[in-house]
């Protein structure tokens, strides 16, 4: 009753190749590998930054393993979004086969 708000998720399997995909990991994480397409705010410059998610669609956030991106759903509900954690994280999205880029040749998730 009192712990932390429900925070609704999608697998890695079932995002959408066109969805909104916010990943709030840290620059080397980033840097080592994402998904194509991610959108990068780090969790800490969010408050910030909030003018570049949109308002008008679904927002799938990301982290490494989903417990900072399930921080950042809930946050972004409170505040009028309509946002889904990746359950699992950059590492389920990885096992999921679904595609990584990085900045360097063997691009993999941190």
């Amino acid at each position: 009753m009192f712990g932390q708000p429900h925070v609704p998720s999608i697998t890695a399997h079932a995002v959408d190749e066109d969805a909104y995909l916010l990943d709030v990991r840290e620059y080397d994480e980033w840097a080592a590998g994402r998904a194509a397409g991610a959108v990068h705010i780090p969790m800490s410059e969010l408050p910030g930054r909030l003018d570049e998610v949109p308002t008008d669609r679904q927002v799938v956030v990301a982290c490494r393993v989903g417990g900072r991106s399930a921080q950042v759903a809930a946050w972004l509900n409170v505040n009028g979004y309509d946002a889904v954690n990746l359950e699992g994280g950059m590492f389920a999205w990885q096992a999921a086969g679904r595609p990584i880029v990085g900045d360097t040749a063997d691009a993999f998730v941190l």
